[in-house]
Parts: C-alpha cells; structure tokens; sequence
C-alpha cells in the first residue's frame, strides 16, 4: 500500500550521517575517560640502531601518541664549537611513520614538519611559554628541559650537551574534533609507529644544515648523537559508552584518516612559476615549505612571490613573501625559522576531490645549486577513497 503524503509527513525523519556521527562523538567526550599511559622505553646508541618500531597498544580510541626523547650529542672537534642550526632539536628524528590497523600509513614526515604543525595547531611554539613579565609571581620557562638544545657545545674531546624533545604525533585532529581517531579495542589487527632517530645530525660549516642539529662553526668534524632515549605514551579514549549493537563509535570520524605528509622536489629556475601540486582525494589544511636554497636558509631575500593556483591559472592569492610571513606571525605571534613558510589552509580546505587540480607556486629571485623545496602537507583523506588517491610528487 503506497504511503500517502499525510503519512510521510508524519514519520520522523532518520538522521543524516553527519548527525549521527556528531551525537556519538559528544556521548564518547562526556562519558569517555581520557588516558595518557607510557607504552614504550628504550635507549640506543644511534649508529648501532635508528630505527624504533613501537606497537600500539591494543585499547581504546586512539587520539594521538606522545614521544618523548633525551639524547647526548656530542663534538669531537678539538678547535672547533658546534652552532645549533634553524630547526636543531626538532631534526631529531628524521622520519615518523604511522601505519594503523588497516596497513594505511597516516603519518609519513620528518622531525621539523611535526614539530611545525603542533605549533600551528596551538597557535604558539609547541611545548613553549609565554612569559609574563609584569607579574611579581615567578611565570616563565621554569621547566626548561621540555624542550631544550645547548645554542653551543664548545670545542673538546669530546664535549656533550644534552637534547630534550617532545614530538605530539596526532591520529585525531584535536581533543574534540575525533576526525581520524582509531579505535584499537580490537584482535588480530596491530597498529605500528616507527621513529628513525637522525643519521646525519651534524653538518660541516660549507654543508647543509637545514635538516641538521649542529653545524661546525669553522671545521669538518660532524656532531655525532651518542645515546638516545626514547619514551612513548599512548593518548586514548577509554571506558567508551555501549549500546544495542556494542562499543559506539563516531562512523564518519573513524573514516577519516588525518594525514601529515612529507615530500621534496627540485628543478626551480629563476623568475619562473614552480608548481608544487596536490595530491587529488583529500581535504588539504595546511602546507609547510622550507625553502632549502643549497644550503642558504634566506629569509625572503630569494622569494619573488608565493601563490596558490587553480588549474586554469586563476590565482587565490599572489603575495610577496613578507606578506605570506605577516600572516604566520598574526597566527602564531612568532616567525617560524627563516627559508620557512606557513600556509594556512584549514578555513577553507582545499579539496582536490571538489577541485581538482592546484597547487601553490613559488617564484625565486636566486636558485643556487642544490636547492630544494622541503614540503610539509597535512590534510584529511577518506578510507573508502585513500587507496585509488594519486601519490606526493617528489622531486
């Protein structure tokens, strides 16, 4: 019997995806207990082992991973000090892989990158303070080793400062917004975060420091890194409500897989448009760029201008780069460090699967040999769409 007009206005609409998935999210932030427990401890000597491959363990909604590191680096140099380089303890590590239970590897990037997008996201340098000083009351950087690195190691034979950092590697976006949050209450699936502690923390004073601890200040001895400790805390969602059908979970943010990627390309030419492209299938919120300039770490001095490029040419936006820097500062209240550039994306994500094709262009004054663009991406990618999703260019 066809259901009449009467009839269908009468019956209760069924909720949509998205509002299903926002009352499960708000049932699990106000039952939920939040967990942050230590999983993982283990020291090395790096030139015997770089590589750490931490397993996750099997409990909870996943919200992130907290790495916590100590390391002893070293100058053997007898005439020469070393100098901390731009990024310095944010290099690290070199590479953090994520790869979750489904074997989709969510996080791919460097040390400098992660550090970056968890200053962004807090709108201040990750771990810092901001130091009151008109207030009697002692505020201010009293628990320095959160994060630390000794500006110099003097000469010696050797002589050794101690590094301290902390890396936040996210699997959901934030504390309430669980978009690609991963659920681990489960068997026979294994989830796997592998940290590569840096091989080439020293740089020799004509050698590239951009990806580098130290730098020599007038030699060719590199620093060395002679023990690293390593700790790991999982950040989760335990105790999660149940209904009829089991554990409930938000469908929509356990689809979303958050993305922080890392790439590199080469080739620029002076005073011609450089497109560096997105990856199609994805949700872009935010691109990181150093541009690494043979080993020059300008600060705008070999930019012409950066802009973001539709695919026919239309231009969003065509800034010079004090422009572009002006905006990073108006956000974070710092500059990141020079040949860095923040490009904020997340009010309007660029959606190449709306879109299509865009990149940004960068246009150099100076490209001296070896240059290259270091680039950070981090985006929102879909399960049911990541695996046919075109790859990172790389250069």
């Amino acid at each position: 019997m066809a259901t009449t007009a009467a009839q269908a206005a009468s019956q209760p609409a069924k909720p949509s995806p998205k509002q299903i998935n926002a009352a499960a999210r708000s049932l699990i932030l106000d039952q939920a207990q939040n967990m942050m427990q230590q999983i993982f401890s283990l020291t090395v000597t790096p030139s015997n082992q770089n590589v750490i491959n931490v397993p996750l363990r099997n409990v909870g909604l996943v919200k992130g991973l907290l790495v916590e590191m100590t390391a002893t680096a070293s100058n053997t140099d007898a005439a020469n000090a070393q100098n901390a380089t731009n990024w310095n303890v944010a290099n690290l590590l070199s590479q953090i892989v994520l790869t979750d239970t489904s074997n989709n590897t969510r996080i791919n990037t460097s040390g400098w990158h992660l550090h970056a997008i968890n200053s962004a996201k807090r709108r201040r340098p990750y771990a810092g303070v901001t130091t009151l000083s008109s207030m009697p009351i002692k505020y201010g950087n009293n628990y320095s080793t959160l994060i630390q690195a000794p500006a110099t190691i003097a000469k010696g034979s050797p002589t050794t400062g101690t590094l301290n950092m902390l890396y936040y590697v996210p699997l959901a976006y934030s504390d309430h917004d669980l978009r690609g949050s991963l659920y681990m209450g489960v068997v026979n699936a294994t989830a796997q975060l592998q940290l590569t502690i840096n091989l080439s923390p020293g740089a020799t004073n004509v050698g590239d420091p951009t990806l580098a601890i130290y730098q020599n200040a007038a030699g060719t001895t590199l620093a060395t890194l002679t023990s690293v400790t390593v700790n790991v805390y999982q950040h989760y969602l335990d105790q999660l409500p149940s209904g009829t059908q089991g554990v409930i979970l938000p469908p929509l943010d356990i689809s979303t897989i958050y993305e922080l990627k890392n790439t590199n390309l080469t080739g620029m030419t002076v005073g011609q448009d450089f497109p560096m492209p997105f990856a199609n299938f994805r949700d872009f919120l935010s691109t990181t760029i150093i541009y690494d300039n043979g080993g020059s770490n300008n600060a705008g001095t070999d930019v012409n201008y950066w802009a973001l490029q539709a695919a026919n040419q239309v231009n969003y936006y065509k800034v010079d780069p004090t422009i572009q820097v002006l905006s990073t500062r108006n956000e974070l209240g710092v500059d990141f460090p020079a040949a860095t550039y923040y490009f904020n994306h997340r009010g309007k994500p660029i959606s190449t699967l709306q879109y299509g094709n865009q990149s940004i262009i960068g246009n150099f004054s100076t490209v001296n040999a070896g240059a290259v663009a270091l680039i950070g991406y981090e985006d929102f990618a879909y399960v049911n769409t990541v695996m046919s999703a075109g790859s990172l260019p790389g250069g």
